[in-house]
C-alpha cells in the first residue's frame, strides 16, 4: 500500500472527512517534505473506494463542484492495520515514511505488534551506514574534511542515537 493510502485510511480512522480536510491533515504530516496535490490525493481516494476501503458520499457544494465525505469502511480499517503491522522495506528505512507509520502505530491493538514494527526500525538504525562511502565502507564524520558534510553526518548520528534510545525505552516499557 502506498504511504498516501496509509495516511488517507489512518486519518479517516478518526472519523468521516471531506477531501480538503484530509489533504490539509496529510500536508501537515507529510507535505513539509512532499507537497500533496489533488492529482495525488483524489486518484488515491478513488482507488481506495473501488477497493472497498473507503465509502464516498456526495453532497451539494458551492458552485458547480460537489463535496464528498469520505468514511473508512471495516475492510479499510482491517487493510490499514495489516499494512502497519507488516510494514517493511522503505516504510521502515525512509524517515518520512516511518513518521507516517508512527502516527498510526497506536491503532494496532496489540503492543507486541507495535513493538515488532519498532524492532524492525531499530534493526535498520543499528546497521552501520552513512550518507557517504569509501567503496563499501561507511565514512564517519570524523573522516570528512568538508564542514557541511561533517555537519550532516554529525546531525544524522545524533538523530539516529536519539531515535534508537527512544525505541529501546518504548520496547522496554
Amino acid at each position: 500500500m502506498s504511504i498516501i493510502d496509509v495516511m488517507v485510511l489512518g486519518f479517516l480512522a478518526d472519523g468521516p472527512q471531506h477531501g480538503y480536510e484530509l489533504r490539509r491533515k496529510i500536508e501537515q504530516l507529510y507535505g513539509h517534505t512532499r507537497r500533496i496535490s489533488d492529482g495525488t490525493l483524489y486518484p488515491a481516494t478513488d482507488r481506495l473506494e473501488r477497493n472497498g476501503y473507503v465509502a464516498k458520499e456526495s453532497e451539494p457544494g458551492r458552485g458547480r463542484a460537489g463535496r464528498h465525505t469520505l468514511t473508512l469502511t471495516d475492510a479499510g480499517r482491517a487493510h490499514l492495520l495489516e499494512s502497519i503491522r507488516t510494514a517493511e522495506g522503505h516504510d521502515i528505512t525512509d524517515a518520512s515514511r516511518f513518521v507516517v507509520l508512527l502516527t498510526f502505530l497506536s491503532m494496532l491493538p496489540r503492543r507486541s505488534d507495535q513493538h515488532a514494527v519498532l524492532r524492525r526500525r531499530l534493526e535498520f538504525l543499528e546497521t552501520p551506514a552513512s550518507l557517504f562511502y569509501d567503496g563499501d565502507r561507511p565514512v564517519r564524520a570524523e573522516e570528512v574534511a568538508d564542514p557541511y558534510r561533517r555537519g550532516l553526518l554529525l546531525t544524522a548520528r545524533a538523530t539516529s542515537a536519539a531515535e534508537r534510545a527512544w525505541i529501546r525505552e518504548e520496547i522496554d516499557s
